[in-house]
Parts: C-alpha cells; structure tokens; sequence
C-alpha cells in the first residue's frame, strides 16, 4: 500500500505540474482547472489513496464498476463524475451516487434521470456531451450530441426537475474535421460553451482534455480535466 500510495503521489504531483504549466502559459490562475481523475478499472483501495492525497473529483465510465466502489468510497468527501455512455436502464443506479452525469445526450435520458433523481431526492449536475465528429444533427461515435442540438437538449435539462445545467463536455474526436486537433476542437467547445452561457450563465462547467491533452484544454479554456492513465498508470485489459 505504501509503495501504491508512492507511486500515485509521484503521478499526481507530475499531473499537477503539468496543468499548473498550461495554465501559466495560457496565463490563466491554477485554480481555475479541477481536476478529476478517472479511476476506471482501478480498485476502490486506489481512490481511497488519492482521497488521502487530496483528490476530490472521479470519474467513473461503466456503472457496474463505479457503484460498488463508490458505495465502498461514500464515506470520503468526493465527487463522483459519470463520464461514460449512460443507457437508460442504468439511470437508477447511477443516479444514487452520481454528482453529476458529463455525458447527456439525448431526450429520453434527461426525462430518466430527472424522474429518478427526483424520486430519490437528490439533484444532479448534468453536463451536454457534444460530439465534434458528429453532423449538425446526428451523434457521435462515442455518444454525444451534434453542436447544433446543443441548445435545445440545455433547455430540456435546465428545466427538468432535479437536474442542474452545469455545462458541456467533448471528447477530442477521432474522425471528422477535429480528428488529430485537439486544440481547435477544444476551442470550438468554448464558442458553444459562451453561446450556451448566454441563455444559462450557470452552466460554466467546460470538461475537456485528458492525459495525452490536458495542455491543449487548459489553453482553450477548459475548466474541468479528465486524467486517468497519467494518475493511475496504464490500465489493465478489461476481459
């Protein structure tokens, strides 16, 4: 445990450099970026370690792995983000420990998870997945939303009961016009982000970048980063 707790400390301190870099250079203040680790594949023992060193935000992409640990974990004071592809029949589930679900995408999901929230008398942040690889009007590869349904899935989300409009996210496409600039697709993220603050001033979250791209995030504008493999080391195969 010792070593484990060495070895992350190690990771996270260069993690900090790193994002404490990007923003001197993008001459933005460190405490303008969170970051939040993705703990995926790795065992609740590992996010009790990074609690220890501070952490307070993780991220979770499969609900059949992020529920028993964050049931193992409620006692410490985290954040527990859902990054992944939500499926309607999950929303139960991760609506009982979620703080905020990053990948809204569509309809049907936000009437899901406001009428389960509201049962459980909780409220949740909820961020738009937009999908830079996808049509005006289509999804992409990885679930998201078009830039154009951006809008109108924020409307539904800010008022439905229980759901909170905390802002966007994106994953840096692999295809389409964004695919190997990650920069650029960071920077159009932030165009709909000021569009979307607009109608909602609220809704200042902007998730983007992770460990290959968190400096091309930070110097966009992101406000959130999602670091996992340059925290925890490279993940084991899942079977």
């Amino acid at each position: 445990m010792t070593d484990r707790k060495d070895e992350l400390a190690e990771n996270l301190a260069k993690v900090e450099r790193r994002i404490a870099a990007a923003c001197a250079a993008a001459g933005r203040s460190r405490d303008e970026v969170t970051l939040i680790v993705v703990t995926k594949t790795y065992p609740a023992s590992d996010v009790r370690i990074l609690a220890e060193l501070g952490v307070r935000h993780v991220a979770e992409n499969r609900d059949q792995d992020a529920a028993p640990k964050a049931a193992d974990c409620s006692d410490l004071p985290l954040a527990w983000h859902f990054v992944g592809q939500l499926q309607t029949n999950k929303v139960r589930s991760v609506a009982g420990y979620a703080d905020f679900v990053q990948s809204v995408d569509r309809a049907r999901l936000v009437t899901a998870l406001s009428k389960e929230v509201v049962r459980q008398e909780r409220e949740l942040g909820c961020l738009i997945q937009v999908a830079l690889d996808a049509g005006e009007s289509a999804r992409g590869e990885r679930g998201g939303v078009a830039p154009g349904g951006v809008e109108e899935l924020a409307g539904l989300v800010a008022d439905a009961p229980g759901l909170r409009l905390a802002g966007l996210m994106t994953v840096a496409p692999l295809t389409g016009e964004y695919a190997g600039r990650q920069r650029a697709a960071f920077e159009r993220l932030m165009d709909l982000s000021t569009d979307l603050r607009r109608a909602h001033p609220a809704a200042n979250m902007v998730s983007a970048g992770m460990s290959a791209d968190l400096e091309e995030a930070v110097a966009a504008g992101a406000t959130h980063v999602r670091v996992g493999t340059a925290v925890l080391g490279v993940r084991p195969r899942l079977g």
